[in-house]
């Protein structure tokens, strides 16, 4: 694999094709909107700049992390792309259509991944003439920082191409593990019951500053459940426990009543500002 195509600038989208151009891929950035794409650009030479002035990068690598990401609006510019990684919101019905259009978009030898943190890759391949190469590839925020990929091989996908997504996880440096095809994957299967129950203590009372240090230091987390849910935005937490809900009926997946109030009130974390905490 030499190109890459993203399809989705947000955080999550900008992150992985940062991570992808660190790694020497040639990448193409695709969303709606040219002010999106250069939205997010923008945002990368901000952080760039950061990490170069912390020593953390050299001018040449930020200069050649930058010029490896090319800006697009339209599928064409991608369609040699060997592997194209879908991020965008996670809703089935919008990711369904963007692997139909992908599908007819890019090359016949293409892989096509999506990014979901739940959905099912069974039913994105579903949509394509090339299930085989339909693979779920799920990074964690921040892209770039965090180390562990999934990697979900939906029910028809071919196994040379889990091989091929595995080998490039190792080459982009990530550390991937593979999971089953249900809801919630791994990571999220046994987050979900941690954060409804974090949230239902704040909800009967607790100060989310007690419930978070109580697990920072007698369950040895880098940070609290709420500090995480608040980071990953209220909305998508409250997506995920949907999902999962949906799926499986099971009670400990049901999302907390103070989630969703939150939600309704706007209140999503650090990207508004307000969640759990102020910021």
């Amino acid at each position: 694999m030499k190109k890459v195509m993203v399809v989705g600038a947000g955080l999550m989208g900008a992150g992985i094709a940062q991570t992808c151009a660190q790694a020497g891929y040639s990448v193409v950035l695709v969303d709606v909107k040219k002010e999106y794409v250069e939205g997010a650009i923008a945002k990368l030479q901000t952080q760039l700049d950061k990490l170069v002035a912390k020593g953390k990068f050299t001018q040449e690598q930020a200069d050649a992390t930058l010029s490896g990401i090319t800006p697009a609006t339209e599928y064409a510019a991608g369609k040699d792309a060997d592997l194209v990684i879908e991020a965008v919101n996670e809703n089935l019905d919008l990711k369904k259509k963007v692997f139909a259009e992908l599908d007819q978009a890019v090359g016949a030898n293409a892989i096509l991944a999506s990014n979901t943190s739940t959905l099912s890759i069974t039913a994105l391949g579903g949509v394509t003439k090339r299930p085989e190469k339909c693979i779920g590839l799920h990074f964690f925020i921040p892209a770039p920082v965090m180390k562990l990929v999934e990697i979900i091989p939906g029910l028809n996908t071919a196994q040379e191409v889990v091989q091929q997504i595995q080998d490039f996880a190792k080459d982009i440096g990530k550390t991937a593990v593979l999971c089953n095809d249900y809801p919630g994957f791994t990571v999220n299967r046994l987050a979900v019951p941690m954060w409804n129950e974090a949230m239902n203590l704040v909800m009967e009372g607790l100060r989310p500053e007690d419930v978070d240090t109580a697990m920072k230091l007698g369950g040895n987390h880098p940070m609290g459940p709420l500090e995480l849910a608040d980071f990953a935005g209220l909305d998508t937490v409250l997506a995920v426990m949907t999902a999962l809900w949906e799926g499986f009926k099971d009670p400990k997946f049901r999302p907390s009543p103070l989630l969703v109030k939150m939600v309704e009130a706007g209140n999503l974390g650090r990207k508004t500002k307000k969640g759990f905490y102020e910021y």
